[in-house]
């Protein structure tokens, strides 16, 4: 009897091991861009929740893209853009969400979650972590220098080549984002940013080919630490980057200073947005770090480390002043009415634009 009830004993202590590293085995596989939290928050998560959070990122949304058509991506939680994100619910790639596991979801700010629906009608499938705008950031100093006393409010400053050319010395940057950049092009040249017609995306591009021959890069990550290291001088870029690369400089005190600029023109508004694949196998630890993201003090704590503007409304009280007082990060109501968005392409049309933008790039 004793050896036996010894025997049951291991058995279960052996179960109660198991469970207990089942428990600790809980995780959720986040997939964002790149310098995009403030990574104390995953510490915190998981301190309150319990859940590992394995983390990656990435810096264009068709890396993403390509991930998740294909299936089988390992992530739980993704961070598309707009656009893309409208195209990925069409194909099927994400999940609904499960609002009943997400209570936070009443501190959304119905003006972001109205534009958003253009994309998720019903906000069904994504929840907005952060929006901004794709603006023009530039080293002060050395575009002074280039340029002489000008004022920087418009897309003249790099659409024009002979500006474009004056600037190619000291570094000129162009996003790698080929959806949002034709869409500032064409609003710069009088067309409708969310055209879908070829002549009009050529036209776009033209804009572009007009300058290459004055760029150094296109890149949508690295040009944040060039900006602030004074090894760019200008560029078009998002505006919590350009406000990140001028952070930098000040904590560097280098006499980098980095400004950024809405052009009077108008430009695009975007949304980055949280949402689930469809093949997602930590389902119940995605629904809980989306809530845990969209707590008030936690979302305000990311925007202020990465300062952009986000979708919940109940934050704003909680950001640092700095960010949420700024013009840059949250745009005041006459230069909202300039920002415009854009749908997603068709196979079509995104064939021309990727043939247009491979022209752009290569320089052929």
């Amino acid at each position: 009897m004793t050896q036996r009830s010894l025997g049951m004993s291991v058995a279960f202590a052996a179960m109660l091991m198991a469970g207990t590293a089942l428990a600790q085995e809980k995780v959720v596989h986040v997939y964002n861009w790149s310098d995009y939290i403030d990574e104390s928050i995953l510490a915190d998560f998981t301190k309150e929740t319990g859940i590992k959070v394995v983390y990656d990122v990435f810096d264009s949304n068709e890396l993403v893209e390509t991930k998740l058509l294909a299936g089988n991506s390992g992530y739980d939680v993704v961070v598309p853009t707009a656009p893309f994100l409208a195209r990925q619910i069409q194909a099927g790639v994400f999940q609904k969400l499960d609002k009943s596991k997400i209570p936070n979801l009443s501190n959304m700010w119905p003006e972001v979650s109205e534009r958003l629906a253009k994309y998720d009608p019903g906000n069904e499938y994504a929840v907005n972590y952060m929006w901004g705008t794709t603006g023009i950031g530039y080293n002060v100093d050395k575009v002074k220098a280039a340029l002489g006393d000008v004022k920087i409010d418009s897309w003249d400053i790099l659409f024009k080549p002979e500006n474009a050319e004056k600037l190619k010395s000291c570094g000129i940057n162009i996003l790698d984002a080929s959806d949002e950049t034709f869409a500032i092009a064409m609003n710069y040249i009088g067309k409708d940013p969310d055209s879908k017609e070829a002549a009009d995306l050529e036209a776009g591009g033209e804009v572009y080919k007009a300058i290459r021959p004055s760029v150094k890069t296109f890149n949508s990550s690295a040009y944040i630490d060039e900006l602030a290291n004074g090894d760019t001088c200008i560029t078009i870029g998002w505006s919590g980057d350009i406000l990140q690369a001028k952070t930098r400089a000040e904590e560097a005190k280098n006499g980098v200073t980095v400004d950024y600029v809405i052009p009077k023109e108008g430009t695009y508004m975007w949304f980055d947005n949280l949402a689930i694949p469809a093949d997602a196998k930590n389902v119940d630890e995605a629904h809980a770090f989306i809530n845990y993201l969209m707590k008030p003090e936690v979302i305000a704590k990311a925007s202020d480390y990465v300062q952009y503007a986000n979708g919940n409304l109940a934050s704003q009280a909680l950001m640092d002043e700095a960010v949420s007082k700024n013009p840059a990060v949250y745009p005041d109501e006459a230069t909202m009415k300039k920002l415009f968005t854009i749908s997603p392409y068709g196979p079509r049309e995104q064939r021309v634009l990727n043939r247009v933008w491979t022209q752009i790039k290569t320089g052929s």
